[in-house]
């Protein structure tokens, strides 16, 4: 069976396969992004943001076509699929509006010399390997702030987002993008690590699994070649008061199914008040049970497939696991009948730390809720997880939220609202939520060669 495919997870078909790049083709597409880093680097940041915003106002009128795309590879619902678009929309366009000043020189104290200043350039050829979840906003994190440096890069997508993969592409040309400035690849793992030890790469960026992750990084540190990641997250959600409980569970319910669970920050594990927290598992477990589970191309559908059977699979042992060692299930826990990958939206609470549940992140459309008797003892809770990316503290008092969610150990902490990503935020975790950073400024940083320029008079 070919690697790269459309598998459609809503019939278990499989309704397209690509042919995959040999070791020649894969030293070719690096040839190709090299020559084109000698042209894009020289090319003035006033146009490369012209190629951006182009970029941008052809995902905006290509929407529905795009969301279809990805709708068919990996069950996202249309309407949550063109808001993907219209996200990686603004970001590709955020780079054109911000990246030329963000690439100014910066001024520094000149330390008895004429000046001293720090340019902004970038380091070459890049690689980024991405995940299927969100098959375009991912890739516009991390290919719009380098495109605007003046890196070009090869793109290693999820092989069941083949199509999507080539559409973007597709795109970027269309909007004047020159040849090699950014290469779609069709190429395994390993083909992938013969590029990363190529000495024309500078960089790879991945978005992934902690495996993936490790694995990347050791060929990347082999190389000597810098390296971000972003990877998984089990992100706690502290609803610490509401004056309105029941809309408080439908807003974390909604947040929790979005994208049929599948997202890295999206909030797993909730710490609910004693005092509210039967009426919220309530609300909350009755929101799971009334979602519309379905076609994504159907406009009724609320929660679509998982991306795949064998990720239905991983996520129903993980939730038998925790049923089998005493928690309780208030919504769904079980596969959906069908040729699909669907699962019903399940809601579990009791969970201990003998459940594998307890550390690993549940990639799927499960909320886990814990009674929350005490705040410190949450925050202990939350804090000992793994992983880092973010989390958040919900209030009716905010400024007493910001002290609580302060103390969270995450990269992103947040007050009513989780998981918020707009292209001017910073965007990245810590600990086993990987490292550096993407979006606002910083994602111009990762892979920028920050070089300094010092003048002083001849005192010869």
């Amino acid at each position: 069976m070919q690697s790269y495919r459309t598998e459609n997870p809503t019939t278990g078909e499989v309704e397209r396969t690509f042919d995959e790049l040999d070791l020649q083709g894969a030293m070719d597409a690096v040839a190709r992004a090299q020559a084109a880093y000698e042209q894009w680097r020289a090319v003035d940041p006033a146009d490369r943001a012209a190629v951006l915003s182009r970029t941008a106002d052809l995902y905006e009128e290509r929407s529905e076509e795009l969301a279809r795309a990805i709708a068919v590879e990996m069950g996202k619902p249309l309407r949550q699929g063109q808001g993907e678009v219209a996200l990686s929309a603004s970001i590709y366009r955020w780079y054109a509006e911000h990246g030329p000043q963000l690439l100014e020189e910066q001024q520094l104290d000149p330390q008895g010399a004429l000046r001293s200043v720090v340019r902004r350039e970038p380091v070459g050829v890049l690689v980024g390997i991405m995940p299927w979840n969100y098959p375009y906003y991912q890739v516009a994190r991390f290919a719009a702030p380098n495109l605007m440096l003046g890196n070009t890069m090869l793109l290693k997508h999820a092989p069941i987002c083949a199509a999507s993969a080539q559409l973007m592409q597709d795109v970027l040309r269309d909007a004047g993008l020159l040849d090699g400035g950014y290469v779609n690849v069709y190429a395994s793992n390993e083909l992938i690590a013969d590029v990363i030890a190529d000495p024309r790469v500078r960089g790879v960026s991945l978005t992934g699994s902690e495996r993936a992750g490790a694995a990347v990084a050791q060929e990347a540190g082999k190389n000597l070649t810098k390296s971000v990641l972003e990877l998984g997250g089990s992100d706690a959600m502290l609803v610490l008061d509401s004056s309105d409980v029941g809309t408080m569970a439908k807003v974390a319910a909604r947040a929790r199914l979005s994208n049929c669970g599948q997202a890295c920050n999206s909030p797993k594990r909730m710490f609910v008040a004693d005092e509210i927290y039967d009426e919220f598992v309530d609300a909350f477990a009755a929101e799971f049970r009334n979602s519309t589970v379905g076609d994504p191309t159907d406009a009724a559908t609320r929660v679509g497939p998982m991306s795949s059977r064998d990720a239905r699979d991983l996520l129903d042992e993980q939730v038998q696991d925790a049923v089998d060692k005493g928690a309780t299930v208030r919504a769904g826990g079980r596969q959906l009948d069908g040729p699909g990958a669907f699962y019903a939206p399940t809601v579990l609470t009791d969970l201990t730390p003998q459940m594998r549940a307890w550390d690993e992140e549940l990639f799927g459309p499960v909320g886990m809720i814990y009674r929350m008797t005490d705040v410190d003892e949450a925050l202990q809770i939350a804090n000992s997880s793994s992983f880092g990316l973010s989390g958040s503290v919900w209030s009716d008092d905010p400024d007493k939220a910001a002290d609580i969610a302060a103390r969270l150990d995450v990269g992103m902490a947040y007050v009513n609202e989780h998981g918020t990503t707009m292209p001017g935020l910073p965007f990245g975790g810590v600990k086993n939520s990987g490292y550096g950073r993407e979006l606002a400024a910083d994602g111009m940083q990762e892979f920028a060669n920050r070089k300094l320029i010092r003048v002083s008079a001849n005192k010869q």
